[in-house]
């Protein structure tokens, strides 16, 4: 880590907080990721060789903590007391960026692997039921193979799927990839996508009422933009 040579406190936290992919880190694991391989999915550009070295520093400052797995194989990794004071500042970071930074999606910024991650973490599982429950994405724009995903709900549990589970689909969703970005950013309003056809549902009534539900979209999503944003 590089120092500002500075021994003012909001220096010394930057120094920290303020390396390239520390805050996503931080993000992430105050969601929920513990293992090695889910932080990876949410810094999909970040490789594993920096990963690894940026835990490792984190460790080292107290800030995350490597826990081994039973029997001493694999490890997963958690936020300490002092790490998650970070996590009020992910929060102000995430206000901020939904009021100020919010625009048309740039082409470096329309991320397939990462919109399938934010749904696999985030959807709430129990929101049919207990009962099993299937949603099927097509992502209409995608090349064939990497257009259709399957996400399985059952016992609160959500199970993505790249290749047919052979169950019944409840819920048919499709959708190109920009508009589900826009629709999980809240930029584009779950209603107006259906009815401008840009997100199309197919199920039964039951169903389609709890899909706003399952999407969980989280209170960032309600923050309104400061400046108009472009989503077509």
């Amino acid at each position: 880590m590089k120092s500002y040579g500075q021994f003012c406190p909001v220096a010394k936290a930057s120094e920290l907080f303020c390396e390239r992919w520390t805050p996503l880190i931080i993000r992430d694991l105050s969601a929920g990721a513990t293992h090695f391989s889910e932080i990876r999915r949410g810094v999909p550009l970040m490789s594993q060789t920096m990963l690894s070295r940026r835990l490792k520093q984190l460790e080292a400052e107290g800030v995350v903590e490597r826990r081994r797995g039973p029997g001493g194989r694999g490890a997963t990794y958690h936020l300490t007391e002092q790490g998650r004071e970070f996590v009020p500042v992910i929060e102000l970071l995430g206000r901020w960026g939904q009021r100020w930074s919010r625009r048309e999606l740039a082409e470096g910024e329309i991320d397939l692997s990462l919109l399938i991650w934010t749904l696999e973490r985030s959807v709430l599982a129990d929101a049919f039921g207990p009962s099993r429950t299937v949603v099927r994405l097509h992502v209409t724009d995608q090349a064939e193979g990497d257009d259709i995903y399957w996400f399985v709900n059952e016992n609160g549990k959500c199970e993505l799927c790249v290749r047919d589970p052979g169950y019944d689909v409840d819920l048919y969703l499709a959708c190109t990839l920009p508009d589900i970005i826009y629709i999980v950013r809240g930029d584009l309003a779950l209603e107006r996508a259906i009815s401008a056809d840009r997100l199309e549902v197919i199920g039964d009534k039951a169903a389609r009422d709890r899909l706003r539900r399952w999407l969980n979209l989280g209170p960032l999503a309600a923050i309104p933009p400061a400046r108009p944003v472009i989503t077509c």
